[in-house]
């Protein structure tokens, strides 16, 4: 069988037909191998390598490298043409066999130098040094082709010497070592060659050391690496088995940590370059150069690694596939768009290898040959050349076309914009700036000019680079065209010039703005409605690119983002400050897409509390996990530990900049889980609300903890229970009736909740209760005076529905257990009313005044409301409330 599969294939590869009738090729062994997928086990057997090695047998090593590549091409070719194989396994395969080679080779020459000039012996550590072999481009990601060649850089990790009779500089000696490597890949004997060998990528290129250390590689990066190096290394990766750390050097300069889009200018100059060599060498048919090649599809992939991956390690990948599965994953493209480009680069990269397979010849230019074309198209399964090239057709178009939308042309240069000479004539011609805002339909024209005035004269503008200055130059007139074309415009042009004031220092941002015109537009939009998102935004302007996320105004799939959520912060590892950036890119990220869902109008403001608080309770419990992780001297794999919940997010009624009023609980007889939940109080609250970088989370209060400031962090479930039932006040019981579990460990979430049942269903002497809930009320008088325009605090407002249903579940739960769910208000006070505890009528208008209510706060934090206004239908509603408290509290206790 194997003899049959081998000649199925000679037509489509003269190489292999040649390696046959001269027979270099052991078949007995190629008939196992044809049968299933090669392994480097196999390689290993192929021949006594380590034989080779101890007698020094240079020249019999190298020929057994030529012969075993030999056959592991016999292997690929007839797997693949034979269809017993796809890409993944043959790209596998050949970069296996290349780190096989490398070590191979690496290894001889290592001990055949150490023999001659002793070990290499680092001057700091004292410790025996061994050479780091990188693997760049395609052998990086696993990607490589079978007549490809392969780059190197050769790093070693500190300077030093030898410890033999015969002296040499580290330096010199894995010189040494690199040229024998190179030598015993690269060279061309009767047998062939291994690998070509390039090294074009190291430091300084041809001009640079052929090695170098790990401090000399960190300075060259820092202080002279170069854009096109960035994409370089992104699939750099260390081939050897020694643990030597290339990667923590390379990822702050390959993964910057804020959102790079200066990176779309870099890899259009880049593919530029490449476009034109192509066209001057005449390769357009070159299915990896030319339009809609496998280049295209690779850049799309690292576009979107170089500007988002420190942002998100879960893109930190090394190849193009799983990085394109990632972006689909991630809804940085849209699922039908990435199984489409990854359909276009399977069929790109079959046709490079057969054009491959046909002489070993490291070729993408498709044949002109019309017998040599028919047979390309039969080895990738079509009757004709006509069939073949249709189908090629149509996937370089649509790659293209895709590459053209992700990296499209940046915008034209602005100076000729219709309304440039407002920036350029300032400060001279401030009188025509002024006329021209003011018929573009700006109120506050003078104010405007002014402000233009100061960001063009202030030293944060003089300071720019050039080319941050040349892009806010051009981006000026585009903002005051965009503010004037929607609503509020002069509060909205003045927000954007503040914004863009406080992030041109970061060019990147200003890039962004420049390549895309719809999220510009976007932002103006939603600056003109909302003073609060602004000020996020410019807190946070990394949030600018969310605006182009496919899933911007679809409802958040909590679960899924969890797991994205998840897998971030564990490809941080033990990085405590990378993973609270994440945690905070994270969760502003939601806050976004849900305000401006909002401003949409697609949520309701309970509805919107509910999305709200599943964020806060996501972002608590990986904030849990992880920094249980950092606790020192932990005993167990999960704490015994518990996030309890009160107020806002205990009821489900969080908003945009509610604070998180939170208790923590452990139960845990280890002799130190005092000190060791004490700790991770602490750094749970730093992880919550300390600043960083990235910003902040969520205030945090603990003030709901027994005994309050003056208490301890976390208390034993025990010590809670003793302190609610002996212990604490009415209040404290009345915020118990919207506490809640929220993650930790589940049977202390249990035993809370059996406790907090217990607590609210106490016998309880109405009266009592009812003075004191009333006397509470009244203290609030002195700070927060009942007055109408503030819905909160007035007479029959916000706080009066909550203590009206607080003295309900305190009073009734014993009889309508019902009561003891957390609803949140406005379900308990239906429930109070199905249990007739209230009269029904009553109920409902309450719910309708306290909905309202809400209403009127969420839009006075997001829509640039001040005060409510204090009309018929407010008036109305706090009659009803009044009312309800009435009858609630006997008709006997009148309001003050």
């Amino acid at each position: 069988m194997s003899h049959s599969i081998l000649q199925s294939v000679l037509p489509y590869s003269p190489w292999l037909a040649r390696q046959l009738d001269n027979q270099r090729l052991n078949l007995d062994l190629l008939s196992d191998w044809f049968t299933r997928p090669i392994t480097p086990s196999d390689y290993q057997q192929f021949t006594d390598w380590q034989n080779l090695q101890l007698n020094e047998n240079e020249e019999e090593l190298a020929k057994q490298l030529r012969i075993l590549r030999r056959h592991v091409l016999a292997q690929i070719m007839t797997r693949d043409m034979a269809r017993l194989s796809d890409l993944a396994e043959v790209t596998r395969t050949i970069t296996e066999f290349a780190d096989f080679a490398v070590n191979t080779a690496l290894s001889f020459s290592y001990q055949y130098y150490t023999d001659m000039y002793g070990t290499p012996i680092g001057h700091y550590t004292q410790q025996p040094q061994f050479l780091s072999v990188v693997a760049m481009g395609k052998a990086g990601g696993f990607e490589l082709n079978v007549s490809s060649d392969i780059d190197l850089i050769f790093i070693y990790p500190e300077k030093g010497s030898t410890n033999g009779k015969r002296e040499r500089t580290n330096q010199e000696f894995f010189t040494k070592v690199g040229q024998k490597v190179i030598a015993l890949l690269d060279e061309i004997t009767a047998d062939g060659q291994v690998f070509r060998v390039d090294m074009r990528l190291r430091p300084d290129g041809d001009s640079g050391a052929l090695v170098c250390s790990e401090t000399a590689l960190e300075q060259y990066l820092v202080t002279q690496g170069r854009e096109w190096e960035r994409y370089a290394w992104c699939k750099g990766r260390v081939v050897t088995p020694y643990p030597n750390d290339i990667q923590a050097i390379v990822r702050p300069f390959v993964f910057r940590k804020y959102l790079d889009y200066n990176a779309y200018q870099a890899m259009r100059d880049l593919h530029r370059q490449i476009r034109q060599e192509v066209q001057k060498r005449g390769m357009t048919e070159n299915v990896k150069l030319g339009a809609g090649g496998i280049r295209e599809v690779e850049f799309i992939a690292q576009i979107f690694q170089m500007i988002r991956g420190g942002q998100n390690r879960t893109l930190q990948l090394k190849g193009t596939q799983e990085t394109l599965h990632k972006l689909a994953e991630l809804t940085i493209l849209p699922y039908e768009v990435v199984d489409k480009l990854l359909s276009a680069y399977v069929f790109l990269r079959d046709v490079e290898h057969r054009l491959q397979y046909w002489d070993d010849q490291q070729t993408q230019m498709l044949p002109e040959n019309e017998s040599q074309q028919n047979l390309l198209a039969q080895s990738m399964g079509f009757a004709d050349w006509q069939a073949f090239s249709g189908c090629l057709n149509e996937h370089r178009t649509f790659v293209n076309q895709v590459f053209n939308d992700v990296l499209g042309a940046e915008s034209a240069n602005d100076e000729s914009h219709e309304l440039a000479d407002i920036w350029h004539n300032l400060p001279d011609d401030s009188n025509m700036v002024m006329q021209k805002l003011a018929d573009l339909g700006f109120q506050a024209a003078h104010e405007l000019t002014e402000k233009l005035i100061q960001l063009k004269q202030s030293n944060k503008y003089r300071q720019l680079s050039t080319q941050a200055q040349h892009r806010l130059d051009n981006l000026i007139p585009r903002v005051v065209e965009v503010a004037a074309a929607g609503e509020n415009i002069d509060a909205t042009l003045l927000r954007l010039l503040g914004f863009l004031e406080s992030v041109s220092r970061r060019s990147s941002y200003l890039a962004f703005l420049q390549q895309h015109s719809a999220p510009l537009k976007k932002v103006a939009d939603l600056m003109s409605q909302s003073a609060w998102l602004a000020e996020y935004l410019r807190l946070h302007p990394i949030l600018l690119d969310e605006l182009l996320a496919v899933q911007l105004m679809q409802p958040i799939d909590w679960e899924q983002v969890s797991r994205e959520l998840s897998g971030s912060l564990n490809a941080c590892g033990d990085d405590t400050e990378e993973k609270m950036d994440v945690l905070r890119h994270f969760q502003h990220a939601q806050i976004f897409h849900l305000t401006v869902q909002d401003l949409a109008g697609m949520w309701t403001v309970e509805a919107l509390s509910d999305e709200l608080s599943h964020l806060a309770d996501a972002v608590l419990m990986h904030t849990l996990q992880h920094a249980w992780q950092n606790v020192p001297k932990r005993h167990l794999d999960s704490p015994k530990f518990a996030i309890i919940a009160y107020g806002k997010l205990g009821g489900k009624e969080l908003g945009y900049a509610s604070d998180l009023d939170l208790v923590y609980l452990y139960d845990d007889d280890f002799s130190e889980a005092v000190d060791i939940y004490s700790k991770l109080s602490r750094r749970l609250t730093t992880w919550l609300s300390g600043s960083t970088g990235a910003g902040m989370l969520y205030d945090v209060d603990l003030r709901l903890r027994p005994n309050g400031d003056a208490g301890f962090l976390a208390h034993s479930v025990a010590a809670f229970e003793k302190y609610q039932h002996e212990q604490a006040w009415t209040w404290e019981h009345q915020a118990l009736t919207r506490a809640r579990f929220i993650c930790g460990d589940t049977q202390i979430g249990a035993k809370f909740e059996n406790i907090r049942r217990e607590i609210l269903t106490q016998n309880r002497d109405k009266s009592k209760l009812k003075q004191e809930i009333i006397g509470m009320r009244e203290k609030m008088f002195a700070t927060h005076p009942p007055v109408d325009d503030n819905v909160k605090y007035a007479r029959g407002g916000v706080v009066d529905v909550e203590f009206i249903v607080q003295y309900l579940v305190l009073s009734q739960s014993q009889y309508e257990p019902k009561l003891l769910e957390n609803y949140g208000n406005i379900a308990l006070l239906k429930i109070a009313a199905e249990c007739g505890l209230i009269d029904k009528n009553l109920a409902e208008n309450c719910a309708t005044a306290y909905r309202h209510y809400r209403q009127i706060q969420h839009n006075k934090n997001l829509r640039d409301w001040k005060r409510a206004e204090v009309n018929e239908e407010l008036l109305q509603y706090y009659d009803y409330v009044r009312k309800l408290w009435e009858q609630v509290f006997d008709e006997s206790v009148k309001f003050a």
